[in-house]
């Protein structure tokens, strides 16, 4: 069963509910709110994702990590309809999620933010809040002829924007232009936004990346926040330290694969994580002949490079001065 919005203690009870879960890539979970099979992606001769099978448990908060280029934003940016796969299939609570656009997997319950924010800069911060309220009457043409048919709606939709903004202290930023705003006011006016559509799942792409220090600690919260509410959360971070304190299971990406998955304290004793962020190689000690075909190739490049030295000094002398030397 889906855990309870209203329970004090909802991080107890994802973490309760993963307890028992193996440390196994591909591992089923108790309550998964999104089921991810065989989904590829290719861009040419390169494949950016290819996820034989992931879960994510409902009401809990996923650490996506990995290096850079692992693949994590192409996952992001395929499981909310900004991209397609070349092949694969993922579900939301049981419904497939594939060749849905953007807008309909929001009207679904998942949303998301983007690394670089999508704030409309040349709009109020009310205004931008307002956009990500669903079903608004006054969109369609005719019935925005007539105020009394949306009129209420529209009061109503100002009344939660303003409350989201105190909530996330941009309340008194309401008429000033986004364009105006912080990199870390951003991304709270973003994740802000995405709440105004009442989520059942939240996807942000690194939200602490370009943050003042001071604003770190308020997005933390505001994330650890969103599972208070019942709402499942994954995102996407290179911080350890933010991934132990906010995460209660982790997902960790390489060349666009799933190479582990567990508890945060699990993660650092992974080997196959250690080795995909610092190289398979990076604590074992050379054999006497891995050194002997390290310090011959250091000498050939070194001996390449004299020898392309000496061949661009001797095309600067003149011909008559080579002669008379």
């Amino acid at each position: 069963m889906p855990a309870d919005p209203r329970s004090p203690e909802p991080q107890r009870l994802a973490r309760a509910a993963l307890r028992d879960v193996a440390w196994e890539v591909g591992v089923a979970k108790p309550d998964p709110a999104i089921v991810v099979d065989g989904v590829t992606r290719t861009f040419g001769g390169l494949t950016a994702v290819a996820v034989d099978h992931l879960e994510i448990q409902r009401g809990g908060i996923t650490g996506l990590i990995g290096p850079n280029g692992a693949g994590k934003t192409t996952l992001f940016n395929l499981l909310t309809g900004f991209d397609q796969p070349n092949a694969g299939s993922w579900t939301f609570d049981g419904r497939p999620l594939g060749k849905l656009a953007p807008h309909r997997v929001a009207r679904l319950g998942v949303v998301r933010t983007f690394q670089l924010t999508k704030a409309l800069a040349r709009l109020t911060v009310l205004q931008n809040m307002l956009l990500g309220a669903q079903d608004q009457r006054g969109e369609s043409f005719f019935r925005a002829l007539v105020p009394g048919i949306w009129r209420q709606q529209e009061k109503e939709n100002t009344e939660k924007a303003m409350d989201l903004l105190a909530r996330f202290k941009l309340d008194s930023k309401k008429d000033d232009f986004a364009g105006t705003l912080s990199g870390g006011q951003r991304k709270l006016l973003e994740m802000a936004r995405a709440l105004m559509s009442d989520p059942q799942v939240v996807m942000l792409d690194e939200p602490m990346a370009g943050v003042n220090p001071a604003l770190t600690q308020s997005l933390l919260g505001h994330v650890k926040d969103l599972r208070e509410q019942g709402m499942t959360v994954i995102f996407v971070e290179h911080d350890m330290d933010v991934v132990r304190d906010i995460s209660d299971w982790v997902v960790v990406m390489a060349s666009g694969r799933v190479i582990a998955e567990g508890p945060p304290e699990s993660i650092s004793q992974n080997q196959a994580v250690v080795d995909a962020y610092l190289g398979a190689h990076h604590d074992a000690p050379l054999t006497v002949e891995e050194e002997d075909r390290v310090l011959a190739q250091a000498e050939r490049e070194i001996a390449r490079e004299e020898h392309v030295e000496g061949e661009v000094l001797s095309s600067d002398v003149p011909p008559q001065e080579r002669t008379d030397r």
